[in-house]
C-alpha cells in the first residue's frame, strides 16, 4: 500500500517535474537563502489577491536544493520525500487513535489519490499542507488529553507553520480555538494549568508567525487588508450561502473522488456528516473533533466565492480521508456490508487511475528545457547589462533568470528601472509582435531591432536591441 503510494509519486519523476515560474522564483531565493545574500521575512505571495505567505516553506526546503548541488530538482524531491512521509505518518496517526482498519482504509486511499500523488510530484509551499495539516491536529488532540505542555507547543507552531504554506490554513483555527476553549471550560479544578497550556499555544504560534507579523505592521496592514477585499471582492455579487457550500463540498469531492457528484448527492452526503457529527457531539472521540474541524473548514472556506483549485482544499484532505476511512472501515464489520466496502475501495482505485498520465504518456522535461533555453541565452550576451522576459506570461522567465544566476550571469532584477542593453523574450506561445509589444519588461527596453532568433521545441528565443 505505502510502496504503491511511493511508486505513484516518484515514477517517471525528473521528466515530469514541474518548474514553472513559481518554480523559478523560488530557486532563486532558496539559492539567496544558502548563499546567504538575502534571507527574507516573508514568503511567496498568493496567486489571488496578493496576499504574502510566511517564510516558513523557503526555509524548510532550502536544504533540498543544497543536497542536490544546487540542481532545481532538489525541492521537489523534499517535497515528495515528505510526501511518501505524510503517508507513513498517516497510517501511524489513525492507527494510534481509530485503528488498523482505519489506518489502512485512509492510508489506501490517500496513497492512489491522484490529486495528492500531483500535489507531490513537484515543489511548491500548498504541496505540504496535508502532512502539516494533519500534524497539526494531531498535536491539538495529544495535547487536550495529555496535557503535555510540549504537545500544546508543537500545536501552535505546526498550526503557524500550516498557514504559512497556504492561507486557507486559517480556517483551521475557529474550530481548533472552540475546542481548546470547551476543553478549558471542562477542566475547570486544573485552570491555572490549562490558562499556562494555552498561553503556550499561542506563545509559539506567535512566535514562528512573528516575521509575517511584523511585515504586516510595517506595511500598513497590507496582508490582512488584502485578505479581507480577498472576501469583499468575492461577495460582491452575493449568492445563497448554502448554495456556495454545497458547490464547495462538491469541488472537494470531485477532486478528493476523481469524479463530480450532482448537487443532490452532494447535498446527502454533507447532511449525513452533518446528522453523524450532531449524534457524536457528545462523545469524546477523535472522530467528533475530525468532524467538527472538518465542519468548520467547510464552512469557513465557502466563504471564498471564487475559482477553487486542487490545491486550495490541501487543508482537508488529509481531515477528509481519515473520516471516509473511519466509516468505510464500519462497513468491514458486517458481514454482507464488507462487500460495499470492496466495491468502494476498487471504484475509488479506477476512478483515480484515470488521471495518473505519467503511467502512459512521456513527460515534458520542464527541467531540462529550461536549462536549454538558459544555455542558449549565456552563450549569446555580448553585453554586461542584459534582462530576460517570457510571453505571454512574463513571470515564467525565473526558470531561465535562475539557471544564468547560477552560472554567475544573473540578469537586471525583473521590474527594474536599470536600463539594459540587451533583452532576452522567450516566446513560450504565439507572441507576435515581440518588437512593440505592449508589455512592461519589452515596452520599458523599447526595441527596435531583432539581432538573434533560436528555437526548442515549440519555444522561440529572441534577442532584442536598441
Amino acid at each position: 500500500m505505502v510502496l504503491a503510494g511511493i511508486f505513484l509519486r516518484t515514477y517517471k519523476f525528473p521528466e515530469y517535474v514541474t518548474f514553472l515560474g513559481d518554480q523559478g522564483r523560488d530557486a532563486i531565493v532558496l539559492k539567496r537563502i544558502l548563499t546567504l545574500e538575502h534571507l527574507p521575512a516573508i514568503g511567496a505571495p498568493t496567486s489571488v489577491g496578493q496576499v504574502y505567505l510566511g517564510p516558513f516553506y523557503y526555509y524548510f526546503i532550502a536544504p533540498w536544493l543544497a543536497l542536490s548541488g544546487f540542481n532545481p530538482i532538489g525541492p521537489a524531491f523534499g517535497v515528495v520525500f515528505f510526501s511518501c512521509l505524510y503517508l507513513v505518518l498517516n497510517y501511524l496517526i489513525s492507527k494510534e487513535l481509530f485503528d488498523k482498519k482505519t489506518a489502512f482504509i485512509s492510508t489506501f486511499l490517500i496513497s492512489f489519490s491522484y490529486v495528492l500523488i500531483e500535489l507531490s510530484r513537484f515543489s511548491w509551499n500548498p504541496n505540504l499542507m496535508p502532512l502539516f495539516t494533519l500534524l497539526s491536529i494531531y498535536f491539538f488532540i495529544k495535547s487536550v488529553k495529555t496535557s503535555k505542555r510540549y504537545y500544546y507547543a508543537l500545536s501552535g507552531a505546526f498550526l503557524s507553520f500550516t498557514i504559512q504554506l497556504h492561507y486557507l490554513g486559517l480556517f483551521l483555527l475557529p474550530p481548533i480555538a472552540v475546542l481548546y476553549i470547551v476543553n478549558f471550560i471542562k477542566q475547570s479544578k486544573t485552570r491555572k494549568q490549562n490558562i499556562l497550556n494555552l498561553v503556550l499555544v499561542s506563545f509559539t504560534f506567535l512566535f514562528f508567525t512573528l516575521p509575517l507579523l511584523v511585515f504586516d505592521l510595517r506595511h500598513q496592514f497590507l496582508n490582512s487588508k488584502n485578505f479581507i477585499n480577498l472576501f469583499k471582492s468575492s461577495s460582491v455579487n452575493p449568492v445563497n450561502k448554502i448554495t456556495n457550500l454545497l458547490e464547495t463540498f462538491q469541488s472537494l469531492n470531485q477532486f478528493s473522488f476523481a469524479f463530480k457528484f450532482d448537487l443532490v448527492s452532494t447535498s446527502i452526503i454533507l447532511l449525513l456528516i452533518t446528522i453523524v457529527f450532531l449524534t457524536l457531539i457528545k462523545k469524546n472521540r477523535p472522530i467528533s473533533i475530525f468532524l467538527f474541524i472538518f465542519l468548520g473548514v467547510i464552512f469557513g472556506f465557502s466563504l471564498y466565492t471564487g475559482e477553487k483549485h486542487p490545491h486550495y482544499f490541501g487543508v482537508l484532505y488529509p481531515i477528509y480521508f481519515v473520516i471516509i476511512g473511519y466509516f468505510v472501515s464500519l462497513l468491514f464489520e458486517g458481514r454482507w456490508e464488507q462487500y460495499l466496502g470492496y466495491l468502494f475501495i476498487s471504484a475509488f482505485i479506477f476512478l483515480n487511475f484515470q488521471k495518473f498520465n505519467f503511467l502512459r504518456f512521456s513527460g515534458d522535461s520542464q527541467l531540462q528545457r529550461s536549462k536549454k533555453i538558459a544555455q542558449i541565452i549565456l552563450d549569446n550576451i555580448k553585453k554586461g547589462k542584459f534582462t530576460v522576459t517570457a510571453l505571454p506570461e512574463k513571470y515564467s522567465d525565473s526558470t531561465y533568470r535562475y539557471y544564468l544566476e547560477l552560472w554567475k550571469r544573473r540578469a537586471i532584477e525583473k521590474d527594474s528601472l536599470v536600463k539594459a542593453d540587451e533583452l532576452f523574450v522567450v516566446c513560450e506561445k504565439k507572441c507576435e509582435p515581440v518588437i512593440g509589444n505592449p508589455q512592461w519588461d519589452i515596452a520599458y527596453f523599447a526595441p527596435n531591432k531583432k539581432i538573434g532568433q533560436w528555437q526548442i521545441d515549440s519555444i522561440n528565443i529572441y534577442k532584442l536591441i536598441r
